[in-house]
């Protein structure tokens, strides 16, 4: 297929782009390291696109996201800017700055906003600045768009979007104010056409200026259609050279770019918005492959796309596509576990799919010294990559699985509704393997005999459903996720879920909505609410959802609201979903037994109940498939894995998805010389932020960080409960030492009168915090 709409050139202000596609702004958390060779490396890889925004740069310290997050404050932030732009450059590529001044979602006491209206996701009351206090943060718009002229960008986008800063004044919700800056439409318009103004005069004619425009709200009391238009228009007036479009607030409790919303979902604002305004328009969400990318564009809906995600599974996003290799792009599939997860847990952002995603300099994949002959068992995820990169490497790779197709467990993620995009990463590794010559032995389960001729073994047997021992499991009603996903049991009208872990979540999606997609881009939006329907879309009310095939009862045994242990982003959306389908969820239950009539519990510690039942699903949580491994090793095979690639390998493959993904594996390198496979490095768990993503589309309600799904505790394969390397110990003194300047730059205030003197509750509530490990 061809591409000829998104990879034409295309001009945008004083810019000439060779190709349509802008990645979007990301936050990696490479900044706040201060390692900016590695954040050059991170773009200069993604170069090909034909612009890159860059993550949220904070204006000043008030609009940084957290004390201590990056941005371009000073003169001397310019020099390590500068090594950005030069690199991207180097490589052909043009970038931009964004600025994000984060008002009231900055977490600190000394945030501020149009007026002193709290964010639901955040515990501080913001400031509500005065004239003088508005006077200088557009000012300090303008200084940082002067800095990044002075670093090397190629131009700024303004953060306008997201409920950050600018888009607090424009929302009757946040600005409650009755003088110049509020009240009227127009009012509360001139805040950002202020910041526009004084942006375009200290950027000069000469450098791009992209403003990001929220075109739906997504919050109660948000901006109507009439005055997101006329802020459009008047944004053009005041010198803006592209609009890029923002949709929904962090607290929205619409999602905007899970896995979850169909692709597209919401490019029919950005075609809505080229009806109002003569400047080129960027649609954004959930846009991932060229194709739906080509789509947007030849149908005229926008001038560009931004992509951002996508970048993070596949640098060469753009190279690929141009050079007919688009087969080759390695899919995101929008999980949101390594890249907005760790953001909000204050780690490095990766990716699932390509764990070198901003760890370049990290993960260096090298020629092997010499060719080996590599026997790599098991062809889920752990073993597809583990194949891929050993035959990348130069080995000559025999790749066993014994079922009849790849993909072990990832075929049971794709069988959920709402997880699609697992389809094509499964295709991609079928391809891949192909064409890096990998030699597949499909339907033969490799015993010791097998391997005896290979140099070296990769076990990737992944994992098999964790037996819980409960009384009455063996009667003919009880059935394990894997039974239910792959079709081998259908369930009764009347179901319940023991575990309400990641994998109790999907099975319970799938028994109340069934097999096949649920990627209707109308059906969904009128499900969750998106506006389309409504000449006013600032109240999304979800339409009534379709009646559930099953009633399901989904059960945990901690206490508490089940899936409080799912991804920081995306947990809240497989809560509210099962919710619309009318899901009972209960917690704190101890399991009886199972009858024939359902099953027999105690909550909270009361009375025997039953849970009427049909069919009896466990989802309790996954084991080790370890009987080839013992055996190679009862052979004496030595095991030359360690535990961080072991646990790295497990992370990147999602074997304890806490996003609802039952996408397991484990894998055990035996008899591997030169580290064939350089499996993901998970750096260290930071203790979370809390705090809104900077310079990221979509809706990103926080989550709590708690873990209450059933089954083995050990979900992710986190360095921070195994030991590790010097580089690792590094790595956790840096974030120690990271998170205590954060600390102390909360409670102090930077020297300003409201520090923690003036909110002893706050500076008590992160101290207890900084104690227990959760700030």
């Amino acid at each position: 297929m061809s591409y000829p709409h998104l990879l034409s050139p295309i001009r945008l202000g004083p810019l000439s782009l060779p190709n349509r596609v802008l990645m979007g702004s990301m936050h990696t958390g490479l900044e706040e390291l201060g390692d900016w060779g590695r954040v050059a490396a991170y773009y200069a890889a993604r170069a090909s696109a034909g612009l890159i925004v860059t993550g949220g740069m904070a204006p000043n310290r008030e609009g940084a996201v957290f004390p201590g997050a990056a941005g371009l404050f000073t003169d001397r932030d310019v020099a390590n800017h500068r090594r950005v732009t030069d690199a991207v450059h180097e490589a052909g590529g043009r970038i931009a700055m964004q600025i994000l001044h984060a008002g009231r979602y900055a977490y600190g006491p000394d945030c501020v906003a149009p007026s002193a209206v709290r964010s639901p996701i955040s515990p501080f009351v913001p400031r509500a600045l005065d004239e003088e206090g508005i006077r200088a943060q557009i000012a300090a718009f303008a200084t940082a768009a002067a800095r990044a002229a002075e670093a090397g960008y190629d131009g700024v986008e303004v953060m306008g979007s997201e409920g950050y800063l600018i888009n607090q004044f424009l929302a009757p919700r946040t600005n409650r104010r009755e003088d110049a800056w509020g009240g009227s439409p127009r009012n509360r318009r001139r805040f950002a056409l202020e910041v526009v103004r004084a942006v375009r005069a200290a950027l000069g004619p000469d450098r791009v200026l992209i403003y990001r425009i929220s075109l739906i709200d997504l919050v109660e009391d948000g901006q109507t259609w009439e005055e997101i238009a006329a802020l459009a228009r008047e944004v053009e007036a005041a010198g803006a050279d592209a609009l890029n479009a923002g949709i929904g607030w962090h607290e929205s409790r619409v999602p905007t770019i899970a896995t979850s919303v169909p692709r597209g979902a919401w490019t029919w604002l950005a075609a809505r918005l080229k009806q109002e305004t003569a400047l080129p328009v960027i649609a954004s969400n959930r846009l991932n492959t060229p194709e739906a990318a080509e789509a947007v564009l030849a149908a005229g809906e926008a001038d560009m796309v931004n992509i951002a995600c996508p970048f993070l599974a596949d640098p060469d996003f753009v190279t690929k596509t141009a050079q007919g290799r688009a087969a080759e792009i390695a899919p995101c599939i929008a999980c949101n576990q390594a890249c907005l997860d760790h953001t909000f847990a204050g780690r490095t952002a990766s990716c699932l799919v390509n764990p070198r995603a901003a760890h370049e300099t990290v993960l260096v994949i090298r020629p092997a010294a010499a060719r080996r002959h590599v026997a790599v068992v098991g062809a889920g995820p752990a073993g597809l990559a583990a194949a891929l990169t050993a035959a990348e490497r130069g080995h000559a790779v025999t790749l066993f699985e014994r079922e009849p197709r790849i993909g072990g467990q990832l075929n049971l993620a794709a069988a959920v509704p709402g997880k699609e995009e697992f389809v094509p990463l499964i295709a991609w590794f079928a391809r891949m393997i192909e064409r890096r010559g990998v030699m597949l032995r499909l339907g033969c389960e490799a015993v010791p005999e097998d391997l005896e001729g290979f140099d070296a073994v990769v076990v990737a047997t992944g994992v098999r459903p964790r037996d819980p021992g409960l009384p009455g499991q063996d009667l003919p009603h009880v059935a394990t996720y894997a039974d239910i996903l792959t079709g081998r049991v259908t369930a009764g009208p009347r179901v319940a879920v023991i575990g309400a872990g990641g994998i109790g979540f999907d099975v319970s999606t799938y028994l109340v909505i069934g097999a096949g997609s649920s990627s209707d881009p109308a059906r969904w939006r009128a499900e969750w609410g998106g506006g389309r329907s409504r000449r006013d879309p600032r109240r999304p009310r979800p339409a009534p959802a379709r009646s559930p095939l099953r009633q399901v009862t989904l059960i945990q045994r901690k206490a508490g609201q089940p899936g409080r242990g799912l991804g920081r982003t995306t947990g809240w959306i497989h809560r509210a979903a099962l919710r619309m389908k009318g899901v009972r969820m209960l917690g704190g239950a101890t399991y009886e037994r199972i009858a024939p009539e359902g099953l027999w519990l105690r909550l909270d510690g009361g009375e025997p109940e039953l849970v009427p039942a049909d069919t009896i699903v466990l989802c309790t949580g996954q084991e080790s498939e370890r009987s080839l491994a013992d055996r190679l090793q009862a052979r004496g095979a030595p095991r030359a894995c360690d535990r961080r690639g072991r646990y790295g390998c497990r992370a990147r493959c999602q074997a304890r998805d806490r996003s609802g993904d039952a996408s397991g594996c484990h894998a055990l390198a035996v008899s591997v010389p030169d580290q064939i496979h350089p499996l993901s490095v998970q750096w260290p768990r930071v203790r979370p932020q809390r705090a809104p993503f900077r310079g990221q589309s979509g809706s990103i309600p926080i989550a709590p960080a708690k873990d209450d799904s059933d089954g083995p505790t050990d979900r992710d394969g986190s360095l921070r409960r195994r030991g590790g390397s010097g580089r690792v110990h590094r790595c956790r003194q840096e974030a120690r030492h990271f998170q205590v300047r954060r600390l102390e730059a909360c409670l102090l205030s930077r020297g300003t009168a409201r520090g923690a003197a003036a909110q002893p509750h706050h500076a008590a509530r992160l101290a207890d915090r900084d104690r227990s490990g959760l700030l």
